[in-house]
């Protein structure tokens, strides 16, 4: 592409050298610089990419984007100093793309809990609806009938533009993708344009990296405040942070909820491990999900695509026939009568919800044993209020490993314990092997008691010292079921 044409709608501050060039890509890592790129100088917090601009030119870019220009300008190369390259980034991956999230109806799913679940049920209920559809989500990335592996819940502003191109190209009209507050703060959502913008809740989460809950907060409600004002902004307001999320924002403004007065309301009218019978806006409808979380995960999608325009009755029709989400509460029955429930929970919020929902359904005759543990080198303030949590609504908590990756588990587990009530110590144990926890529970339960395997979901793996080794909760589930015989 032409460099004056990517640069279209780019302020720029100072330009050094040729403007009439041709752009072959853009990299903001200079080790993947090519003859003739456009190289993006970021500042990381971990290194400086202005640091790294001679490393790029080395490579054969011709174009640097960068804060502020460097001593020794080299003749041959053109230099362009903006404002904020994180920002710039993504800007220009939307137009090196051809601007695709423009010819597409975007929608953004952020939150704490819930995003992967409602943006893979939008992709399922509009596919049915006739269309073809992307989405990008933690789990994976599909466009229409393709599916590529994903690596972070929102990818760099680069694939994200890839991914939308490719979409457009393959003639999807819809795309569905899930908000980090990471993708947020790092400018990877910068220069999409979205139609909707969907709230799940707001719990503590990845305070490793916002430091503050205040922080968190801000970062979330910063998607909906660079809304435009065509599109939605649709909130649950029975999240005391919901219309936080709205203050500011220039979109039509649009509320659902199952405890108040909101634009779409739902509520309960009998759930089971098959399923739930649900009632919105009046209208009833059956649905094989169950749990309170999925009541009002189902609720935001009916939101989204009525509000997109879609009849109700053409919409609950569809959503009634919605399969379980990869990961989230996935139920398993062995043939003596255990229920198994496998579930990403990986937030106090997220296994309080998982346990309620399952506590609301069980008679009280099963016991409820919960397998659970934290992530190394994440947020160590969740620990012990999970460990409070799994051993207040549990009959038996084991407390295990989850990904340690380069924290000692025995030390997870510890800041876990720290959280567990005076009266609840004779309800837990700690098993710091994944597979002898859940073979302890499976050891422990009778027919009709319930195991909830919590805090890998969808993970085939499990991250140790760096490495990733494959460990798959389900198959360890089965595996150990026919050993056992139970």
């Amino acid at each position: 592409m032409n460099l004056t044409e990517l640069l279209q709608r780019i302020p720029t501050l100072e330009t050094s050298g040729a403007m009439n060039r041709k752009v072959s890509g853009i990299v903001f890592d200079s080790r993947k610089a090519v003859e003739n790129s456009l190289y993006v100088a970021l500042k990381g917090t971990l290194a400086d990419g202005h640091s790294f601009i001679d490393s790029a030119v080395e490579k054969g870019a011709k174009v640097i984007i960068c804060e502020f220009l460097p001593e020794n300008f080299n003749p041959e190369i053109t230099y362009i100093k903006v404002k904020d390259s994180s920002k710039t980034l993504g800007q220009l991956a939307s137009n090196y793309y051809g601007n695709p999230s423009e010819q597409l109806t975007l929608v953004g799913i952020t939150g704490t809990n819930g995003k992967t679940s409602v943006s893979t049920l939008l992709f399922d209920v509009f596919t049915a609806l006739g269309f073809k559809c992307a989405l990008i989500s933690t789990v994976e990335y599909r466009i229409a009938g393709e599916v590529i592996p994903s690596t972070h819940t929102t990818p760099d502003v680069v694939t994200l533009n890839q991914i939308l191109a490719k979409a457009v190209y393959e003639g999807c009209e819809y795309a569905f993708m899930e908000v980090s507050s990471h993708g947020i703060h790092q400018n990877r959502t910068e220069g999409l344009h979205f139609k909707v913008g969907g709230f799940t809740n707001i719990t503590h989460d990845h305070l490793d990296y916002h430091k503050t809950f205040e922080e968190y907060l801000k970062t979330k409600k910063r998607f909906f405040d660079e809304l435009p004002a065509e599109a939605f902004a649709i909130t649950n307001v029975d999240d005391k942070n919901g219309k936080i999320m709205l203050q500011n924002t220039r979109a039509k403004k649009v509320s659902y909820a199952m405890k108040t007065m909101a634009d779409f309301h739902g509520r309960i009218l009998e759930v089971d491990f098959n399923g739930m019978l649900l009632n919105f806006n009046g209208k009833e409808f059956w649905t094989t999900l169950t749990g309170k979380f999925n009541a009002y995960n189902l609720l935001l999608v009916f939101a989204v695509a009525v509000e997109l325009g879609f009849n109700e009755e053409e919409v609950l029709q569809v959503i009634s026939t919605l399969k379980r989400v990869h990961g989230r509460f996935e139920t398993i029955k062995s043939p003596s009568g255990i229920y198994f429930v496998v579930d990403y929970a990986h937030t106090p919020d997220a296994l309080e919800n998982v346990l309620d929902s399952i506590n609301e359904i069980r008679t009280k005759n099963e016991r409820l044993i919960t397998v659970f543990g934290c992530g190394g080198d994440r947020d160590h303030a969740k620990r012990p209020e999970m460990g409070k949590i799994a051993t207040r609504k549990s009959t038996l908590a084991i407390i295990t490993s989850d990904n340690p990756r380069n924290e000692n588990p025995a030390d997870i587990i510890k800041d876990i314990e720290q959280g567990v009530e005076a009266q609840n110590y004779s309800k837990y144990t700690s098993i710091p092997d994944r597979k002898d926890a859940i073979k302890m529970a499976i050891k422990f339960a009778e027919p009709r008691d319930i195991i909830v395997v919590a805090g890998k979901g969808h993970e085939n793996y499990q991250e140790i010292n760096g490495e990733k080794y494959h460990f798959d909760d389900r198959e360890v589930i089965e595996e150990l079921l026919k050993i056992m015989g139970k």
